[in-house]
């Protein structure tokens, strides 16, 4: 009886992770947003995106890349798309009960592109230490019995 059981839970989780849509509109808006930033560098329309973050606290790179086509403008204007990406689907994600689970992983995950997007990474890593340890405790409090 208990493996009947363990079974259809094994099935139900499959069945949901291949009918997942919002990982695969997720994982296309990465590989779309990616063509964008770098179609938008080499043709010499990111300036647009860079004129954006030079009004806002945003911190510059001094690193050079050994990629003749991609600056380091190019890599925080993809990190910081790319961690808004990830913000959209933990709103989906929390929003729309078809597709909830746990968001706690693609959270760091945004965080984490959107800080080193702009610069401020030691402000936000102890942010994500302290986030993390909130979630284990609210988990731990919340959990169904």
């Amino acid at each position: 009886m208990a493996d009947e059981k363990s079974e259809k839970e094994v099935q139900k989780h499959e069945e949901k992770r291949q009918d997942d849509l919002v990982s695969s509109v997720v994982g296309a808006a990465f590989l779309i947003w990616l063509g964008v930033v770098l179609l938008a560098g080499n043709v010499g329309f990111l300036s647009t995106f860079t004129d954006i973050l030079d009004r806002l606290p945003i911190r510059s790179y001094d690193v050079s890349l050994e990629f003749p086509f991609v600056s380091m403008r190019t890599v925080q204007v993809f990190l910081i798309g790319g961690g808004l990406i990830l913000l959209a689907e933990i709103v989906i994600r929390l929003l729309v009960p078809i597709y909830r689970r746990h968001v706690l992983g693609t959270l760091i995950g945004a965080v984490a592109m959107l800080s080193i997007g702009i610069g401020y990474w030691e402000i936000v890593m102890p942010l994500i230490l302290v986030a993390v340890g909130v979630s284990i405790l609210l988990r731990g409090f919340t959990r169904r019995r």
